[in-house]
């Protein structure tokens, strides 16, 4: 099948001239070809449709262009610049005109060219166009790189092309921007350009087109060749030795697949679509073949397609870029060599091998290099050419070379060195030297997680682990992570912290538990690399419970002592609740940067204290609830004497309270309350108090207490007042009295997952909004105004619901994952409520777009819910309302 509509230029031209609507023509003959060449996309080089798209335009262009009598004319020219210069374009991608004048235009020139970009917006096109003249353009591209790119693009549709030939001397490097200012600011606009996208390829909806890896990155490579080499084609760069015949296949086939991505994008959104946005990226996957399996999902793996292409791309770019500095910039600089070894030498302050065969004759370079840039941390980086080497030699990595002594050693030099872990791991991942020694870890690179809660992919992930764990090292951080710099001191082998950060998601994407069969691979990686058993033991165990600590503070009830001691019981000693402190607090900071709050902090601060506490006191020797209780009393009872509270005062309100309550608070936080209590002025009003957490054991959020007569709607009532203050609830602790009164804790954070702190004005506003909420709390709002974030829109997370019974502390625990929205917490109060049921603790955690809450619950009478038709029906209630909610059929 041709590619176009058969029909000439000049029969095309008729056609116009002979229509009604001449604009509405050429609409259709676009549309017409654009379907054919959608129809051609499966079979199709996509060069040759992207280049049969630009030949359509042009057709149009050139009748549109003798329509409206301008062929006739030798002092204006049409010319196209950018990408539909270069005869490449997309379906919905801007066509950039320039309209060339030979000198300032007379009207009825003006006349027809106003006429002729009006037939051009008629047409449906998204027109870029500017008309100037000869002399205007030459001092725009003097002023303007921007321009002066352009203009090496242009090729002339119509018109005198002696105009572009004139134009072309005029900006050419003898006259402005030659080759070395050139590069120096196109290498700048780069720098800005990747900075504006964090400078990484693996941003969650990464731009194809400016992102780092992206087509600018190629273009890039072509505008510096072109201007330096007059070079017309990449291709070209081969015959002047810039570019290997396999970095251009590469190159290419990178490309290929750019294009195609590209193509199907502005074909799904039906416009010049540049981001793979949530929206757009399962439906992209799909017209791109890739479908479920059950390790992963169809867009999981054709995004770690993409990143791998990107990373691609960013290397060669980067590679390539140094060798232009080299030849372009620093041709002139004096030669500063001195050697290190046998093997490697700096040159100019970067490191090189010190002959082209050195990892021919030497495959254990390919490894010692990355060691050599960590002993020497002055270095600024690798040379082109040996960054060219050892990617070309990296497929001397085998068994063999992965099982050789030296090579195990050079490796586990790398982990002890106290400079650049890091980066050099990074600068390995980047030329693909680690995935190929590691190949577990070549099997994460580009995997993402298709979820707002992993913003990075698993590799990106798991070397930011290794460098927060490095940064604990650095005085500036001991305010930032106090505890976890103290502990990361006190550790024997930083080397094991640093192999179960490396492993920890290693087999992530394979199915089974990531966790069990990771550690599988962290044993055989110790044993290759010569570590003792007990040493790979402990790293295996990290690497095993990696999950351990942060689940069991973020959805256990660590107040409770028996929680803590089957923790510390599973930790076994402070050795290995050192190792595991100091893993988790890293691999939470390199998950999302909104996951790691004061109130995280507090919580595993909290747990690794009562832990260490616990295994001091021996894990045959658990403190019985009772002295817990009996503890909590007498000290919350000191600090109300000290401040003259008369006693029998305060055992006379305590004793309609529960022991519930001294198992579950602090004694700084009910001198407090009690305090509040007895002096408060009108007994018929709530009692709602709010300060800093800080200011108790629980650092890292806003307390909210509340005392207030007990109804069955007051959780949902709550919760639905806190939803529509903007505020986060972390941790609900609802104790009910003897005598009918709720006493509720309530852990709160702003939006911004701070506390509220001493902002008197909005503490004000919150203790008057629930006052007036728990005043008539039937009356509440059973509605939420703000709305789902879009991110969260385009995530299928099907509501699970688990229901157990927690025999020990008489209650039941209602496990809910789900799609986070404004006022989920409040629906499932509801449904509590119709159930009569009554939430007795809560622990609330927001993973990305997904909701972990853990409700523990009783019945109206405080006993568990154990009818099991009753836990059934609640189970599938909340299942069923709240994928519902979700898929927005309520």
């Amino acid at each position: 099948m041709s590619l176009l509509p058969a029909i000439s230029q000049d029969s095309l031209l008729d056609a116009l001239q002979e229509s009604a609507q001449p604009g509405q023509y050429a609409r259709q003959y676009l549309a017409q070809g654009q379907e054919r060449l959608n129809q051609a996309f499966e079979a199709t080089n996509i060069t040759e449709l992207v280049q049969a798209r630009a030949t359509m335009v042009d057709q149009v262009m050139i009748a549109a262009w003798s329509l409206f009598g301008l062929a006739e004319r030798n002092d204006v020219a049409l010319v196209a610049v950018g990408g539909y210069g270069r005869g490449e374009l997309h379906p919905c991608s801007d066509v950039d005109l320039l309209v060339l004048l030979a000198d300032t235009p007379e009207q009825a020139l003006c006349d027809s060219l106003e006429r002729f970009v009006a037939f051009l917006w008629d047409m449906g096109l998204e027109i870029g166009h500017a008309v100037r003249t000869l002399d205007e353009c030459v001092e725009l591209a003097r002023e303007d790189i921007t321009v002066a790119t352009n203009i090496m693009e242009a090729r002339t549709l119509a018109g005198n092309d002696i105009l572009r030939g004139q134009l072309e001397d005029r900006t050419g490097p003898e006259h402005m921007w030659d080759s070395a200012a050139f590069f120096a600011a196109k290498w700048e606009e780069q720098t800005a350009r990747h900075k504006r996208f964090n400078d990484t390829e693996y941003n969650l909806e990464p731009d194809l087109k400016n992102a780092p890896g992206g087509l600018r990155d190629v273009q890039m490579i072509a505008w510096v060749a072109k201007r330096h080499f007059n070079a017309d084609s990449l291709e070209a760069l081969v015959n002047d030795g810039f570019l290997t015949p396999e970095e251009y296949g590469v190159l290419r086939k990178c490309l290929d697949y750019l294009w195609e991505v590209r193509w199907q994008l502005h074909v799904q959104t039906e416009r010049n679509e540049n981001r793979l946005l949530f929206d757009h990226q399962r439906q992209l996957a799909s017209r791109l073949g890739h479908e479920d399996t059950s390790a992963n999902l169809g867009v999981e793996h054709f995004m770690k397609g993409f990143y791998r292409v990107a990373l691609a791309l960013s290397v060669l770019n980067e590679m390539l870029l140094q060798l232009f500095d080299e030849v372009i910039l620093r041709s002139d600089t004096q030669e500063q060599v001195r050697p290190l070894n046998r093997r490697f030498q700096v040159r100019n302050d970067y490191l090189e091998i010190s002959s082209p065969d050195v990892f021919e004759q030497h495959p254990s370079a390919l490894l010692e290099a990355f060691v050599l840039m960590a002993q020497n941390p002055d270095l600024k980086g690798i040379r082109a050419s040996t960054v060219r080497a050892l990617i070309y030699n990296r497929r001397q990595i085998d068994d063999a070379f992965r099982n050789n002594p030296v090579n195990t050693d050079l490796f586990m030099q790398l982990l002890r060195s106290p400079h650049a872990l890091f980066s050099q791991l990074r600068r390995m991942k980047r030329y693909g030297i680690l995935g190929k020694y590691l190949p577990e870890f070549g099997g994460i690179i580009g995997m993402m997680q298709y979820d707002l809660f992993h913003i990075y992919t698993v590799d990106a992930h798991t070397l930011l682990v290794i460098k927060n764990m490095r940064r604990l090292r650095y005085e500036d951080l001991r305010e930032e992570f106090p505890l976890a710099s103290e502990v990361f001191y006190r550790l024997p082998k930083p080397e094991l912290l640093y192999a179960s950060g490396l492993y920890h998601d290693i087999a992530k994407g394979r199915g089974g538990d990531h966790s069990e069969l990771g550690a599988d691979d962290a044993i055989a990686f110790c044993q290759r690399h010569g570590l003792t058993a007990w040493d790979g033991k402990l790293v295996a165990w990290l690497v095993r419970n990696h999950l351990t600590m942060s689940v069991t503070a973020q959805r256990k009830d660590i107040s409770d002592p028996d929680v803590v001691y089957d923790f510390a019981r599973k930790v076994g000693d402070l050795v290995h609740l050192d190792y595991l402190y100091v893993l988790t607090v890293a691999d939470i900071n390199a998950t999302n940067p909104t996951l790691w709050n004061s109130w995280r902090a507090s919580l595993l601060r909290q747990l690794y204290t009562e832990t260490k506490r616990a295994l001091r006191r021996g894990l045959n020797n658990p403190v019985e609830k009772q002295d817990w209780i009996d503890e909590t009393r007498d000290a919350a009872l000191r600090l109300l004497t000290d401040r003259d509270h008369d006693g029998p005062e305060i055992e006379a309100l305590w004793a309609n309270i529960g022991d519930e309550y001294f198992l579950r608070e602090t004694p700084r936080d009910i001198s407090w309350h009690t305090e509040a209590l007895l002096d408060r002025e009108d007994p018929d009003d709530p009692l709602v108090l709010i300060r800093e957490s800080s200011q108790s054991v629980l650092a890292g959020g806003s307390q909210i207490f509340i005392y207030t007569p007990d109804t069955r709607n007051l959780f949902s009532a709550t919760v639905n007042a806190l939803d529509s203050l903007g505020l986060t609830i972390m941790d609900a602790r609802i104790i009910t009295s003897v005598d009918g009164f709720s006493l509720d804790t309530y852990i709160v954070l702003d939006e911004h997952g701070t506390p509220i702190g001493e902002d008197w004005a909005r503490i004000e506003q919150i203790r008057k909004t629930l006052t007036e909420t728990l005043k008539y709390p039937d009356r509440y709002a059973t509605t939420v105004s703000r709305r789902m974030p879009r991110r969260n829109k385009h995530f299928d997370v099907p509501t699970q619901v688990v229901i157990s019974n927690d025999i020990v502390n008489d209650r039941t625990a209602v496990d809910i994952q789900t799609l986070d929205r404004p006022g989920l917490l409040a629906h499932i109060g509801r449904i509590f409520m119709r159930f009569e049921i009554l939430v007795q603790n809560a622990r609330i955690a927001t993973l990305g777009e997904r909701a972990e809450d853990v409700f523990f619950i009783t019945d109206l009478d405080g006993e568990p819910v154990s009818d099991p038709t009753l836990c059934q029906e609640l189970q599938q209630t909340l299942k069923q309302e709240l994928d519902d909610k979700n898929n927005g059929n309520t």
